[in-house]
């Protein structure tokens, strides 16, 4: 039997199967642009354990990061993530795509990975595996000849001259039906994805652990000013909280 995970609020309730968390993070306006970002955190702040953000993880975050995945149209993840993470093709297991299919969704999501150097295999089972054709979103001034590889396994957008356009990129993928979008990080896509605007929910698991030592956070940059949040779900599975914040409006 699955970890459980109860939901404290804005409803009270125990035992949540898939399906019931699933229910509480879908949106209605499916059409309509939203950006959710899914990061674990210490409750000291460190985002990873070990160097990796995994360490940090437990089983009921696993579900959490399994479910959301179920509700997007694209995933989003930069290329020092999906490498420090080891991270494969984006393929989902039959129950997930069993619940896309009855919810009228393609069976995949979209993996999309932001990189501006390009360091990428084009022979990487991300991409030859992939059930979807990937998308590699990068800057005018990536390498010409690492675009032309990676052309040749997965849609390449740019976004951005020299730095990414995080904007720029939010709506080249909603004209690409794309419009829910979930980006499971890293911290320095997120700190770009905050200094555009663009993000309109937080998904953050507090992992019951003090690291304390030089740990990054979840996001890197600056900010003009601080950005309000208004909060929007609380789970929990034993000592683990796992929190949902939506911009506040």
């Amino acid at each position: 039997m699955s970890v459980q995970i109860d939901s404290l609020w804005p409803v009270a309730a125990n035992a949540l199967d898939d399906d019931a968390l699933a229910l509480g993070f879908v949106r209605d306006d499916r059409g309509e642009p939203w950006l959710r970002v899914n990061f674990v955190s210490s409750v000291d702040g460190a985002a990873t354990h070990d160097g990796l953000s995994g360490g940090l993880g437990g089983e009921a975050d696993k579900r959490v990061f399994d479910v959301l995945r179920r509700l997007c149209d694209v995933v989003l993840v930069g290329a020092g993530t999906v490498r420090d993470e080891r991270y494969g093709p984006m393929r989902l297991d039959e129950a997930a795509v069993r619940w896309r299919v009855a919810n009228g969704l393609p069976q995949h999501p979209v993996f999309a990975i932001v990189s501006r150097r390009l360091d990428l295999d084009p022979a990487s089972k991300i991409f030859t595996d992939a059930p979807v054709r990937p998308i590699v979103v990068t800057t005018g001034s990536s390498p010409a000849e690492g675009r032309r590889s990676l052309a040749e396994v997965a849609d390449v957008l740019v976004c951005g001259a020299d730095s990414l356009d995080a904007a720029a990129m939010v709506a080249a993928l909603g004209q690409r039906g794309l419009a829910q979008v979930h980006c499971e990080g890293g911290p320095s896509l997120f700190g770009s994805l905050l200094a555009a605007d663009v993000v309109d929910e937080l998904c953050l698991t507090v992992s019951p652990r003090l690291e304390a030592g030089d740990a990054r956070r979840i996001a890197n940059g600056g900010l003009p000013e601080s950005r309000g949040l208004a909060l929007a779900r609380v789970l929990r599975s034993e000592g683990t909280l796992m929190l949902s914040y939506t911009r506040a409006r």
